[in-house]
């Protein structure tokens, strides 16, 4: 599969971001071990980045897994909560391990089910961050995309599909994907970065 940054650069990359926080760490490496796939500390960056520059009051995140990206969102909170749904309850019980351990109990809300379901519960999200499933990115937009705040970002991660969009653009997701992606790029004003296996931002357009 060609890559879609350059080796070299994307070690350069690493080496800039030297993270000293014991919780990422910790984090990155029960995910080497457990090989479960998170945006990375580049992606993480990102996220805090943009919940900086946002402020957000309310972000929502569909698919997060053991809590790594939605660690990076609870960091940047001044204020608010990000609330993370995940199908599976033991992923949930580790976030809030790690959670706890940094002290951003009080920045979060924990669900176990179905994410698309349960989002649309919550109104007025300054902060949509997609990571479930890919087969289910379009059910997902069309369903929440109404929940958004006036400004509200969404957030997509693995929008590349580890580059099969371009090279194998009739697998199954890679369709999906693309359908995605040309959507949120017609209705709403967006970027691809490709960090890691691409992350889509996105506002709708005024």
């Amino acid at each position: 599969m060609e890559f879609l940054i350059n080796p070299k650069l994307d070690e350069y990359l690493k080496n800039l971001s030297v993270e000293d926080d014991p919780v990422v760490l910790e984090m990155e490496k029960y995910a080497k071990e457990k090989d479960f796939p998170i945006i990375g500390r580049q992606g993480g960056r990102l996220l805090y980045l943009l919940t900086r520059l946002k402020n957000p009051e309310l972000v929502v995140e569909i698919g997060s897994g053991f809590g790594y990206s939605a660690y990076w969102f609870a960091k940047g909170l001044k204020k608010g909560k990000v609330v993370l749904i995940e199908y599976q309850q033991r992923n949930i019980q580790t976030a809030k391990k790690f959670f706890k351990k940094a002290g951003l109990l009080n920045k979060t809300e924990f669900r176990v089910g179905d994410g698309v379901e349960i989002g649309k519960k919550y109104n007025n999200i300054d902060i949509l961050f997609l990571d479930l499933e890919k087969i289910r990115y379009m059910e997902a937009i069309k369903t929440l995309e109404k929940n958004l705040s006036p400004n509200g970002i969404v957030i997509a991660d693995n929008v590349l599909f580890q580059g099969k969009v371009i090279f194998e653009p009739e697998n199954k997701k890679a369709k999906i994907l693309n359908r995605f992606n040309r959507y949120m790029f017609e209705n709403y004003f967006s970027i691809i970065s490709p960090i890691r296996d691409g992350i889509l931002i996105a506002v709708k357009k005024p």
